[in-house]
């Protein structure tokens, strides 16, 4: 007779249900789909960050070779809304949000990289003189602030299913990326370390690391601006 009693094996032992296995591997490919399809859509991107030894002494070359990267978010976030209701056809709802979104997405992304472009000038600018680092917290919270609107809005567009009209929602996504800023701090963390990844190791980058952080920031933005997506659908 066992130790633990009757012979029957100890139940932290025992093996997992099958649903587990299929819903872990369903997770594993749904991830590894997305990364696959990020690459393909930021494919410039990639073969410029492959090829540049020093990426950040050319950022405006850089930033414009992103643009594709908000439609590219935008399918990924729709995935992931997919994967939490059950949904593992990657290529649908990637395409699907990718197509929805991609012209409101590119225009975002475009408007949120000038912005934070001139933000990081600005401060480069400042930094130097007299007065230039009181005004260092400024230039950082605004940059933070554009790019979790940003985010939040890719967020509302990867899950509508119709036309978003964005301007309407600048106010109230704002207030809830500023009243949840612990969340905004982590996507900002979060995102930073996706892209600092990418920067170091684009293929690796692209193709392990990026879909479990964009999940994280994709969650904790979803979360933030519950209310918002909430309300959209029932006018919707």
């Amino acid at each position: 007779m066992s130790a633990y009693g009757g012979g029957r094996a100890p139940r932290l032992l025992r093996p997992a249900r099958q649903e587990t296995y299929e819903k872990l591997f369903s997770t594993v490919y749904v991830g590894l789909m997305i990364n696959v399809l990020l690459a393909v859509t930021c494919a410039p991107l990639l073969a410029a960050l492959a090829i540049v030894k020093d990426p950040l002494a050319s950022w405006p070359f850089f930033a414009v070779l992103s643009l594709p990267c908000g439609p590219a978010l935008a399918g990924a976030f729709g995935c992931f809304a997919g994967l939490v209701e059950g949904s593992t056809d990657v290529l649908r709802a990637f395409w699907c949000s990718y197509r929805r979104a991609a012209r409101q997405a590119f225009l975002l992304w475009a408007g949120g990289t000038a912005a934070v472009s001139v933000l990081v000038v600005d401060m480069a600018a400042v930094t130097p003189t007299g007065w230039g680092p009181a005004l260092v917290p400024f230039f950082l919270t605004v940059s933070a602030l554009v790019v979790t609107v940003v985010l939040a809005f890719l967020v509302l567009l990867a899950e509508a299913s119709g036309p978003v009209r964005l301007r309407p929602l600048v106010l109230p996504c704002l207030y809830f990326v500023v009243r949840r800023w612990y969340l905004s701090v982590l996507d900002i963390a979060v995102l930073g370390l996706a892209v600092s990844v990418v920067l170091l190791k684009p293929v690796a980058g692209i193709f392990l690391a990026c879909s479990p952080l964009l999940y994280v920031v994709w969650a904790t933005t979803r979360f933030a601006v519950a209310p918002v997506l909430s309300r959209h659908r029932q006018e919707t």
